[in-house]
């Protein structure tokens, strides 16, 4: 599996199968901010305004591929601009094709997002998940911490109200 960071252009040319990612990941459950049955055409309109905020600079896009060179996973970070919060980014969307999941995927793409943040001198990350979801388990192990619980959230892919936990974690930024 490759990781690796795809631009504005290559989000446009890809958007097609990272919609069928995007919609595979709603319909195994996860709670990636839409509700189930996702359109592919919603979630390509979607992959496409994501390739506009790369472009502006407020979001960086990791994708891997499989041998195929489809995508089975990916995640981003939500860079913020404002000058008092150029320290910390938001993970987002950290997606694992279900043909992927148990693999090692996630904790991949959680690693390769950390390693970018910090060698961009980010010292701060922090996201937002479902509440007693398979990726709270992957945060947890991988060192993140637990800032607390919002009641009532979002609703997850079947419509229900859940609640969501705060992470956080503290990054080393990489010597230059």
């Amino acid at each position: 599996m490759r990781v690796l960071r795809w631009d504005e252009e290559r989000i446009r040319r890809g958007s097609d199968e990272l919609a069928l990612l995007l919609a595979d990941t709603v319909a195994g459950g996860a709670s990636v901010g839409f509700l189930a049955p996702l359109t592919r055409a919603a979630a390509d309109a979607w992959w496409r305004e994501r390739a506009d905020a790369v472009a502006a600079r407020r979001l960086d896009v990791w994708v891997a591929v499989d041998d195929t060179a489809r995508p089975a996973g990916t995640v981003s970070l939500a860079l913020p601009d404002k000058p008092n919060s150029r320290h910390r980014a938001e993970l987002v969307k950290l997606m694992v094709h279900r043909r992927a999941r148990g693999s090692g995927l996630g904790r991949l793409l959680l690693a390769t997002a950390e390693q970018a943040a910090a060698a961009a001198g980010i010292t701060l990350l922090h996201l937002d998940t479902e509440t007693g979801s398979p990726a709270e388990r992957l945060y947890r192990s991988a060192g993140w911490t637990r800032a607390g619980t919002i009641p009532d959230y979002a609703a997850n892919p079947a419509g229900e109200l859940c609640p969501t936990t705060l992470y956080y974690k503290r990054l080393v930024p990489a010597a230059r």
